[in-house]
């Protein structure tokens, strides 16, 4: 049985409602919506809200997020939503398509057989002694020994890590081929670091898919999995 942050689904959702106001008011027409930037947001504010972990059944999850319209002020994360969308519209990463603003996030398109719709994987990587951000390093994503292919070129893997993503890597990864519709693999990925002064970060996960018979070709919040932090330590220094 899983354990759920029902504060993701809310984030998410009210991450997609900010930007279509945002979109209609030109006052806030200089605020990057773009698929990246709504990631970025979604990191930020995840990372500054109390998370609220349920069993990921329906029933508490509807009970979850009653609970929080009772308890919490909605005007807050709205205001927390637009401060994030203000950060990082100024702090837009460089080797990202920022031109696709807008764009519906559900847009599916069908491919000439069965794929393996891979989520987008985000995370942070951190300093162990002291927590703070890793910033100049490149974080890349293996699968069978191999860089894993993103869905489009705007996307890099490895991805590069400065001072001003705050740790932050975000990988897309491009559709894998199945045989059948509603197949069932688990993939086994590999997040590697390294920076100078620090050992080498080697870090493996699982990501179980179900296959389908469409391509998703634009990015979802719906299939992004947030991965826990990571964190990178000195070598330790022998007697």
């Amino acid at each position: 049985m899983k354990i759920h942050n029902i504060m993701e689904d809310i984030v998410h959702a009210e991450i997609e409602n900010v930007c279509a106001e945002m979109l209609k008011n030109p006052v806030y027409q200089g605020l990057c919506t773009c698929a990246q930037c709504r990631m970025d947001v979604a990191c930020y504010v995840l990372n500054r809200v109390q998370p609220r972990y349920f069993v990921s059944s329906r029933g508490l999850e509807r009970e979850g997020i009653f609970s929080f319209e009772k308890q919490q002020n909605g005007a807050d994360l709205i205001a927390l939503i637009f401060e994030a969308f203000d950060k990082v519209t100024h702090n837009r990463r460089p080797n990202h398509n920022h031109e696709n603003a807008g764009e519906s996030s559900t847009v599916q398109t069908m491919p000439e057989h069965p794929v393996f719709n891979i989520p987008a994987i985000i995370g942070r990587v951190l300093n162990g002694q002291n927590f703070a951000p890793m910033a100049e390093i490149s974080v890349g994503l293996y699968y069978e020994g191999k860089l894993l292919k993103m869905n489009n070129k705007n996307w890099q893997n490895p991805c590069f890590l400065n001072s001003k993503t705050e740790g932050t890597f975000t990988f897309w990864p491009d559709s894998l081929p199945a045989d059948t519709v509603d197949e069932s693999h688990v993939f086994e990925f590999l997040l590697q670091a390294d920076a100078h002064g620090f050992e080498p970060l080697h870090h493996i996960f699982e990501v179980p898919v179900v296959s389908e018979h469409i391509f998703a070709d634009t990015l979802s919040m719906e299939r992004t999995l947030k991965l826990p932090s990571l964190y990178m330590f000195p070598p330790e220094i022998e007697p």
